[in-house]
């Protein structure tokens, strides 16, 4: 069996050399998870963003196969015959006789990739029936991992023991035509996040949204596992430094993370009614302000500023200031939590003092469901929520790859990670200074969980420091990082634990050789010609220096010349061809 585990990163680059003696018709392909238009975690989006990479490769010969849903059927599945032969005859004789298939294989040799343990009861029965098929069983974020992960500190020293082949997760990087349209987008939907603010903070809007600052973290209530812990502890002294330097930054910091409540904060809820009934309040008087203005100036007058407003507006308007007015500090959870009082989020809060007070610098909001654009809260998809945000936050202690700092990645919005996430490795690996391209790696692998709090504070801080020109570069370095993480690249992972099984299951048809995995030759992103030098790696990078560097830095950046520069630093895509057909001799390597 092979083993493969969507948790780190090897290197990128050439496949190695294989021999098959058979025609691409004469192989199948299935691969089968529980998430297969399932949408219940992280694996349902491999395994629907590679769906066109691997059907590029195999065509009519690739399948899928998942629990049946009627309600997923309707959403993302068109129904069709099948084209194949050999799938027509096992489909038609399931739907006489149940699930029990007789073997239409008809000679065909087959690869069954089995996705974590739900789907693997199918490769016991394989086994246990002696099925002539070529296996590849991938485990993703288990339980199993974690208690290896906390039962064996080397254990990330220990992976090439363990496991054959490792399979970073990509996405399907979408680029835009105009260059800088996801700094547009950003614009617009941080703007939608800060009417959210205003209604939440109504009372205690005393800081300028200007100059605010909206983090987050997303993901499943894993406390301790996905860093919320110490990025709790960090804002507590981020905060501190926020007061103490007297800093005119406000940081707003969501907690997208589901847990059991019984419905919307009444307070959250009416905070937003307040919101909308001062809009309102403001448009009306605005319409009859704007008419007596339009009258007074097609008469030639310049109209008394003193009296266009009569006693009614006056009224109007204080009865809105007064709504504004609240006792109560605004809501830590926008929703009412079952488990209040023993909720790590809101215990730690209430530990560590961030209130929401109008001396904090640092504001913390728990929202605690999954985004959806239909909240009568925040109307908005999580991914239109992550392009209005300035950073995502991620310390994980267990996190095999990370799909929520990629996906920051792609949307060109810069993010925290760890060295003990896949993702992090496969950034430290690719990129020499990760930093200046907007990815922040937290050492918790080999610091203290003291110094580690430190780094990410020293993050937070720095980033606040940056001016609005400093964001925006960083932004833009951060997006043109989106190609490392496309399917096209990292799909070769997949292509060669394919090729590595069918050498081992059919050693006569295929031959592979060297077995080990993907090999790194030039995919390197360099520091960027505008970042100043630093002194020790180990240092935070440019965004974050000196008011003096930040001025130089400034009059170095070109971002068309930067952008050209990294285009040549990263080797283009490998066609994924389809699964080669070589009878006699074998014609040289994959190329990139």
């Amino acid at each position: 069996m092979l083993r493969g585990r969507s948790l780190s990163v090897t290197s990128l680059g050439g496949l190695p050399r294989w021999e098959a003696q058979l025609p691409v018709e004469d192989l199948l392909l299935f691969e089968v998870a529980w998430e297969v238009t399932n949408k219940v975690g992280g694996i349902y989006t491999v395994i629907q963003t590679k769906a066109k990479t691997t059907a590029d490769e195999w065509g009519d010969n690739y399948f899928l196969i998942g629990p049946y849903f009627e309600h997923n059927m309707k959403t993302q599945v068109e129904q069709c015959e099948p084209v194949n032969d050999a799938i027509g005859r096992a489909v038609s004789t399931m739907n006489k006789h149940g699930c029990q298939v007789t073997d239409h294989a008809d000679g065909k040799h087959v690869i069954v990739q089995f996705h974590e343990w739900q789907a693997g009861t199918g490769l016991i029965l394989s086994r246990a029936r002696k099925l002539p098929i070529a296996t590849v069983f991938t485990t993703h974020a288990t339980l199993l991992g974690r208690y290896l992960c906390a039962a064996n500190t080397d254990f990330y020293n220990r992976l090439d023991k363990v496991i054959d082949v490792i399979t970073p997760n990509g996405l399907n990087v979408k680029k835009f035509s105009a260059v800088h349209e996801f700094q547009n987008l950003h614009a617009m939907y941080k703007a939608r996040i800060q009417d959210f603010v205003r209604g939440h903070f109504y009372g205690h809007l005393d800081f300028d949204l200007e100059k605010t600052l909206f983090l987050f973290i997303a993901g499943r209530y894993e406390f301790s596992n996905k860093g919320a812990d110490i990025f709790l502890e960090s804002l507590s002294r981020l905060n501190f430094l926020l007061r103490m330097h007297k800093s005119d930054v406000t940081v707003v910091v969501f907690f997208i993370m589901p847990a059991k409540t019984n419905n919307f904060n009444v307070e959250t809820l009416k905070g937003q009614a307040v919101r909308k009934q001062l809009w309102d309040t403001a448009h009306s008087v605005k319409e009859k302000f704007g008419k007596k203005l339009y009258d007074a100036l097609l008469r030639g007058e310049i109209p008394d500023m003193n009296t266009i407003l009569d006693r009614d507006d006056l009224t109007i308007m204080k009865r809105a200031i007064f709504s504004t007015q609240r006792q109560s500090l605004p809501p830590v959870t926008t929703h009412n939590m079952i488990d209040d009082s023993t909720d790590p989020i809101l215990s730690t809060i209430r530990r560590i003092g961030l209130f929401n007070g109008r001396t904090d610098r640092v504001k913390v909001i728990l929202h605690p469901e999954f985004l959806s654009s239909t909240s009568p809260l925040l109307p908005m998809d999580y991914e239109e929520f992550v392009r209005g945000c300035h950073l995502g936050v991620f310390p994980s202690y267990y996190e095999p790859w990370g799909y929520t700092p990629a996906e920051c990645t792609v949307m060109g919005i810069p993010s925290v990670t760890t060295n003990l996430s896949g993702f992090g490795c496969f950034m430290q690996e690719h990129v020499a200074d990760p930093a200046a391209y907007g990815i922040y790696i937290v050492d918790r692998r080999f610091s203290s969980l003291d110094d580690s709090c430190n780094q990410l504070t020293k993050f937070l801080y720095g980033f606040c420091k940056q001016s609005r020109r400093q964001r925006i570069i960083q932004r833009n370095r951060t997006e043109r990082l989106s190609d490392l993480l496309d399917w096209r690249y990292l799909g070769r992972y997949y292509q060669h634990a394919r090729h590595l099984t069918l050498s081992r299951a059919f050693p006569d048809k295929f031959h592979m050789e060297p077995t080990s995995p993907p090999t790194t030759e030039g995919f390197k992103y360099p520091r960027p010609s505008s970042v100043p030098p630093s002194p020790s790696g180990s240092q935070v990078s440019s965004p974050q220096s000196s008011d003096g560097e930040d001025e130089h830095e400034d009059d170095r950046y070109d971002e068309e010349e930067e952008a050209e520069r990294d285009r040549l630093n990263i080797k283009s895509p490998f066609t994924l061809g389809r699964v080669p057909h070589r009878k006699k001799k074998l014609h040289g390597e994959y190329k990139n």
